[in-house]
């Protein structure tokens, strides 16, 4: 396969998983969160607060910090991920109308609790597993929701901090803002409205970062066997890593052997082991999970170095 031809599949399967992925989130917030009146932190958040303190449209505010957070996408985090976080906010929008299209409503016009009256913290559970399972693919297949996930996703690119945390953040002061606007209603609704908001922050950034902690997990592979040669050749080729090769000795045998030493995501895991087997099935293998890989084909290391970092290494040797 070309490397044209990988580009324009690898593209498809992203435009493809975004899709999915918005589908889910709009399911799952017109028809659990929305019926139960539940509030979420993000950019619509901000607009809501903006509104009630000072009569600006919220549809205003809406629309001005989304466009200066993807300016600011742009500059950062480049074209590709801002045309892609461009076709979620689009295709996002027109799933959420399309879902309140399709919704039961009562002969008053309220759309109906599917999970009965009182199941709010129960409808928010499942809501809110379904929405941060939705925003973690959203993220893997390299886009975004707009909004503050902008913010998360230009953080997460310099520093070592996970995109939940992230969203945690932000959304913890949106959120908690609200038991300062007495618009919101009493102090006991407003306080009732921070905690399930609050919840609704917890279990949708616990998702987020789950999805993307479980896709981005690496493995360490020990692979000792008298075929080093062939299965280091096609791990190679099948999988488009390096590798060492170590040197070893039995302790009972006192023979010399080549131990392969492969670093790979935990998802390579079964193609891993297959081609191990197909070759030497007596092998003997050794898989370990590791906490962190960082250098090329992995994650890059997200740390400052001091400005006179030369000359420090140069007056310690």
């Amino acid at each position: 396969m070309t490397i044209d031809k990988k580009i324009l599949k690898s593209e498809c399967k992203d435009y493809i998983g975004l899709t999915l992925s918005s589908l889910l989130y709009a399911f799952a917030f017109t028809f659990f969160l929305m019926p139960y009146e539940i509030v979420t932190g993000g950019v619509a958040g901000i607009a809501v607060i903006v509104y009630y303190a000072t009569g600006f449209p919220n549809s205003y505010t809406y629309f001005l910090i989304n466009a200066a957070l993807l300016i600011m996408a742009l500059k950062i985090l480049g074209i590709k991920f801002l045309i892609k976080t461009v076709f979620v906010t689009f295709m996002l929008s027109f799933l959420l109308w399309l879902m309140k299209e399709i919704a039961p409503v009562d002969a008053e016009g309220h759309m109906i609790k599917i999970l009965g009256e009182g199941q709010d913290f129960m409808s928010l559970l499942i809501g809110c597993m379904m929405t941060g399972t939705a925003l973690g693919l959203t993220f893997l297949f390299n886009g975004s929701t707009g909004g503050t996930d902008i913010i998360a996703a230009s953080v997460n690119k310099y520093k070592d901090v996970s995109l939940g945390t992230v969203l945690i953040f932000v959304d913890f002061i949106i959120i908690g803002s609200c038991l300062f606007i007495p618009q919101f209603g009493t102090f006991l609704e407003r306080m009732t409205m921070v905690v399930f908001g609050f919840c609704t922050m917890i279990i949708e950034n616990f998702m987020l970062d789950y999805i993307m902690n479980r896709q981005r997990q690496s493995v360490q592979f020990m692979i000792f066997s008298k075929h080093y040669q062939d299965i280091a050749k096609a791990l190679a080729e099948q999988t488009e890593h390096t590798m060492t090769i170590l040197d070893g000795h039995g302790w009972f045998s006192g023979k010399e052997m080549k131990v392969i030493v492969l670093m790979a995501k935990k998802s390579e895991s079964v193609m891993i082991f297959r081609i191990i087997k197909i070759i030497d099935p007596n092998a003997f293998v050794s898989q370990s999970a590791v906490i962190g890989v960082y250098g090329e084909g992995f994650d890059t290391i997200k740390v400052k170095t001091p400005k006179n970092a030369q000359q420090i290494i140069q007056q310690t040797e």
